[in-house]
């Protein structure tokens, strides 16, 4: 156990997986236009970011098979640890919280200048924080389904909601193996309750009115070629299907959110993290800031 090194306590770098611009002509390959930023508040989100070349790719879902192992000698290091979120054997959700700090490529994917700069024009060109990460994996056959929710609903024992989410797969994702999809426009609508995330799928309508409910005729379905990244706005509402597919569909998620963000609990934020009293700013060594000054 005392040779397990925590990753969370370096904040930067620390593999040759990414390497950061040293210019601002360097960084303007990452920046979104303006058109992109438009999409993204008028609708909620933005879809179809690359973000990760081959290479990356291979690198990080060697490490997704060392660390799904639960007798990984870093286990102990992960915030949350489902095998199966579901508990269902034929529709199974691998969901978990806390792996970058275990491996080198899933910890420095925080650093993605692709990533950060984009964060940081769709948090409206505020200093970029981590919150945290999770995996998302749906075998191919029996993968489960991640319900109807907002981000936020979760995530309220943060304020201000100044947050942002960036999912990024490591399979190609269509409707045919539960990629994501969007209800367009929805984060406008203002927080609903939380149903059970790898719950009923519709579990969320019981807490809609009739318009938001002839909203969800039309869902958008987000198919992503592998590498490629959808960002989302914290209120905007989302789930993906099943996985009956032979194909599947591993992902990783990065939530982060704009500096000055506050703690609204005088709970851990996160298991196994030293509370922040409530009312005192998110940063320190779980919660690096990782874009902006």
């Amino acid at each position: 156990m005392e040779s397990v090194k925590d990753l969370a306590d370096e904040h930067g770098l620390i593999s040759d997986l990414f390497k950061l611009p040293k210019t601002s002509e360097e960084w303007d390959q990452y920046r979104l236009n303006d058109e992109q930023v438009a999409h993204f508040h008028e609708y909620g989100y933005l879809a179809g970011i690359k973000m990760l070349d081959d290479a990356q790719i291979e690198v990080l879902r060697r490490e997704l098979e060392e660390v799904i192992d639960p007798h990984h000698p870093a286990h102990h290091l992960f915030y949350e640890f489902q095998s199966n979120e579901s508990e269902d054997p034929n529709s199974v959700l691998f969901h978990s919280l806390g792996h970058w700090r275990i491996t080198p490529g899933f910890h420095d994917i925080l650093w993605n200048p692709a990533f950060v700069m984009a964060a940081y024009q769709l948090l409206e060109n505020r200093p970029v924080r981590f919150w945290h990460d999770q995996l998302f994996c749906k075998p191919a056959k029996h993968g489960g389904v991640v319900a109807w929710h907002q981000d936020y609903s979760y995530w309220t024992r943060t304020v201000a909601m100044q947050h942002l989410t960036c999912w990024t797969g490591l399979d190609d994702a269509s409707v045919e193996n539960g990629c994501l999809h969007y209800i367009p426009k929805s984060h406008k609508w203002g927080l609903l309750d939380a149903p059970a995330l790898a719950g009923d799928m519709n579990g969320l309508m019981e807490y809609l009115t009739d318009e938001q409910k002839e909203q969800f005729k039309n869902p958008v379905a987000i198919e992503l070629k592998k590498g490629y990244a959808a960002f989302h706005h914290p209120l905007m509402v989302h789930g993906s299907y099943e996985n009956k597919s032979h194909i599947s569909r591993r992902a990783f998620v990065l939530n982060v959110f704009a500096d000055g963000t506050v703690s609204n609990t005088n709970d851990e934020l996160l298991a196994g993290v030293p509370p922040i009293p409530k009312g005192n700013r998110m940063e320190g060594k779980f919660f690096p800031l990782l874009f902006g000054d």
